[in-house]
């Protein structure tokens, strides 16, 4: 658990760094009015890509987040009253909406959909939320237009307790005894969320900086947890452990040592943000002393909650090696910005996936009606990664370089 900094610490600007990460960081220094400048400069670079949110776009998810939480908790009260629990308990029975993922962690971009959960006390059945808190969202007539404005997935967990009170920090280990394990899987996001969260230093910093890296990642092809590149929670991941790394770092820093850290970085060796520790609830976690097929990972970025996984068992040699090179590049650019040789914007050029290599092969997939085809493709596009594999058992072919950006089809063949 991290302790809470004496207020003198505070007073003095000197949290001690020593809970931050499994060894101690790499420097202490204090960022210089160059590095707030080229923070500053940085910020104004990613805005031309959509990666801020309006106001208003905010206030209306903030607005629709409140919204569901009133309905879970109704919600709630009406099944615990069918139940026919005691008045004083459905007085307190609680629950409550989490978010997880890019929204929680204050990196998602204009659009983007909300991870949600839903949490309900012991004596709410999953069946319940799939047909009556259904239908209760049904009638609200919000929800049509919500379509429109952004989608919100929710998950559904039901915990051991009674009641669900309104400050339950789910990273508490003890809340995933006796429990179902569907609601572990879906408690999982929010626990590595939120822990991601309590890891890093600075969590301004640490925002700014996954905002640069996950669109760098984007131009450059590389973000995609199915093809075997890396995911959300995987970038996030890389970004926290270099926060961990240079506690004191503004994010103009930080981008540039990541790409320092990660070009380096010794794989397969894991990239960890805390010290695993075993909860004694016997679920499957990411060990190589025990597990045969963890040693095959050639990448692992493992999450920090219990159980803890390895976020990146996609990533083939391939793959890797495209994303080290990457790391390499970034590596040159940022050296460059940092000595005001070339700005921002120049970090995330898109690099000209056709004309990088000899050879191509082109995967076209189509099919008859519009949702046969979104089927069709999905499934295709989640077997990419076993052809890659098999591309690089054939001794001529030393890189399979997947692009993730799909195209539309030929014309020509569109009857087919």
């Amino acid at each position: 658990s991290l302790e809470i900094p004496s207020t003198n610490q505070v007073l003095l600007g000197r949290e001690t760094p020593k809970h931050y990460g499994i060894t101690s960081p790499i420097s202490l220094a204090q960022a210089k009015e160059a590095d707030l400048v080229l923070t500053h400069r940085l910020t104004e670079a990613l805005k031309p890509y959509g990666v801020f949110e309006e106001e208003l776009e905010l206030q209306r998810r903030i607005h629709v987040l409140g919204k569901l939480n009133t309905l879970v908790k109704e919600w709630i009260r009406d099944v615990s009253e069918t139940k026919n629990l005691p008045a004083s308990v459905i007085e307190t029975v609680g629950g409550k909406i989490f978010t997880f993922g890019s929204y929680r962690l204050g990196v998602h971009t204009k659009g983007a959909d909300i991870d949600a959960l839903c949490v309900a006390p012991r004596h709410v059945e999953r069946t319940d939320f799939f047909s009556s808190f259904l239908d209760k969202l049904k009638e609200q007539e919000e929800v049509k237009d919500l379509r429109l404005r952004f989608d919100i997935d929710i998950l559904f967990a039901r915990l051991a307790l009674q009641t669900i009170p309104e400050n339950l920090d789910l990273r508490d280990d003890g809340l995933l005894k006796n429990l179902d394990i569907r609601c572990i899987r879906s408690l999982n996001g929010c626990r590595v969320t939120d822990e991601i969260l309590h890891l890093v230093p600075n969590i301004d910093n640490f925002r700014l900086t996954l905002r640069t890296i996950k669109l760098w990642a984007k131009r450059h092809n590389i973000y995609s947890n199915i093809l075997g590149f890396l995911g959300g929670v995987s970038w996030a991941m890389l970004v926290a452990r270099t926060c961990q790394l240079y506690p004191n770092a503004v994010a103009s820093t930080l981008v540039h040592k990541f790409f320092l850290v990660f070009s380096k970085w010794e794989w397969p060796n894991p990239v960890l943000l805390k010290q695993p520790e075993d909860c004694n609830l016997n679920l499957p976690v990411w060990d190589p002393r025990v597990t045969p097929s963890d040693r095959y990972h050639l990448m692992p970025i493992i999450t920090p909650a219990y159980p803890q996984q390895n976020s990146t068992y996609n990533v083939s040699a391939s793959t890797r090696a495209v994303m080290v090179d990457e790391f390499k590049q970034g590596l040159a650019i940022t050296d460059e910005i940092l000595q005001n040789k070339a700005e921002w914007s120049k970090l995330f050029e898109a690099p000209n996936f056709f004309q990088k290599y000899k050879h191509y092969i082109v995967l076209l997939a189509s099919a008859p009606t519009e949702k046969q085809h979104l089927e069709w493709v999905g499934l295709v596009e989640s077997k990419i990664r076993i052809l890659v594999g098999n591309l690089e058992k054939n001794e001529f072919i030393t890189l399979a370089h997947v692009n993730p950006q799909s195209f539309p089809g030929p014309k020509e063949s569109r009857e087919k």
